[in-house]
């Protein structure tokens, strides 16, 4: 294994350290210069601030979410100029809360925002959560990239009607 994949298994080793015995839910190399690394929710802003401030992973590329079946899936997508990071965490749908991370990576901004419009997920602490992508009068509690909103139902609620 060269130097890079080693820096690779380090970053997880040093976050699992920082973060306490466990707390690293799963973690993963998938190849050279790609890291993974899931954990919960509570943990997101201690292991971003590490991260960021630790390991130099201080480039957001963006934060993307997935309606999996098991909540709704947050995924922060992180660089340190050579090694891309995929810092995961899941959240309940019914209630898809987590903190921001503005106040440590400033370009969170208007990632939070277009996941907050297209699955719901409510970041506390953001300094402003209005809709970005959607349009004006967009009815509340639809969250188009959720899978139980599918374009009939959208279509439905759009024109008032019930979206059952």
């Amino acid at each position: 294994m060269d130097s890079e994949g080693r820096r690779e298994e380090e970053i997880i080793k040093a976050l699992s350290a920082h973060l306490g015995e466990g707390r690293v839910i799963e973690a993963s190399v998938s190849r050279e210069r790609r890291v993974f690394i899931t954990i919960s929710p509570e943990d997101l802003q201690g292991a971003l601030r590490f991260l960021s401030e630790e390991q130099g992973f201080r480039h957001l590329s963006t934060i993307t979410g997935v309606d999996a079946e098991d909540g709704i899936e947050v995924i922060y997508h992180l660089n340190d100029g050579k090694i891309a990071l995929s810092l995961r965490v899941t959240v309940p749908k019914a209630n898809p809360i987590l903190p921001t991370i503005v106040d440590i990576i400033p370009g969170a901004v208007l990632y939070e925002r277009e996941v907050h419009d297209l699955f719901g997920v409510v970041f506390e602490g953001h300094p402003n959560l209005s809709p970005l992508i959607l349009p004006d009068g967009w009815p509340e509690g639809v969250w188009p990239l959720r899978k139980e909103w599918d374009i009939k139902r959208i279509r439905r609620k759009l024109k008032g009607g019930k979206d059952g």
